[in-house]
């Protein structure tokens, strides 16, 4: 981790362990006990529930190696190439979050800190499709008519833990399939033939 801190690491493992759990009431005191710390240490860390839920977005990032993940597409020499290596990034980063995304998801119409984290989160995936589009574009790849904001929009729409949790959870779709699926929809919506 990139801060030697045994505390507040275990502060973050804790509220991870409960939010993958599918606890939609995490308290601060919850993590506290959790993490085998008193809640003045959780607070001492993390002066906001939304600051704790944050880091723990970040913390996952960090342990399941999100940069890494994102290097091919990030690396990719075309548009195409980031198109598909950005669905194959997060498209297999989504079950790795999905018990943590299912309970801030679950938690965000009554908690104004998980809304928050959460959105961040998925503004960050925004960002991720939308540098993928604008390859794209640059390389005059993008389907005539569609605009790069549009693209973007509905590329993220594509990605969203809830249709990748209605496909593969719901309809019992298997991953590769899930993922095969994405990339074909998006090629045929986004790509000059």
């Amino acid at each position: 981790m990139t801060e030697a801190n045994p505390t507040r690491e275990k502060i973050l493992r804790a509220c991870w362990d409960l939010l993958e759990g599918g606890d939609t009431k995490v308290r601060m005191s919850d993590i506290a006990k959790t993490a085998g710390v008193s809640r003045q240490a959780v607070y001492l860390h993390f002066p906001s529930r939304a600051e704790l839920l944050i880091a723990t977005t970040r913390f996952i990032d960090e342990v399941e190696k999100v940069d890494e993940r994102l290097a091919r597409s990030r690396a990719a020499t075309t548009g195409r190439e980031r198109l598909d290596a950005y669905i194959d990034a997060w498209g297999n980063y989504i079950p790795r979050i999905y018990g943590v995304g299912r309970a801030m998801m679950a938690m965000m119409d009554g908690d104004e800190e998980a809304h928050t984290a959460w959105q961040g989160r998925m503004m960050a995936m925004r960002h991720g499709c939308e540098a993928a589009v604008n390859a794209l574009d640059r390389d005059g790849d993008l389907v005539a008519g569609v605009s790069v904001e549009g693209a973007t929009d509905a590329l993220w729409m594509l990605l969203s833990v809830r249709n990748w949790e209605h496909l593969v959870q719901d309809r019992g779709w298997t991953q590769d399939a899930y993922i095969a699926e994405i990339k074909r929809l998006a090629r045929a919506s986004f790509v000059r033939a």
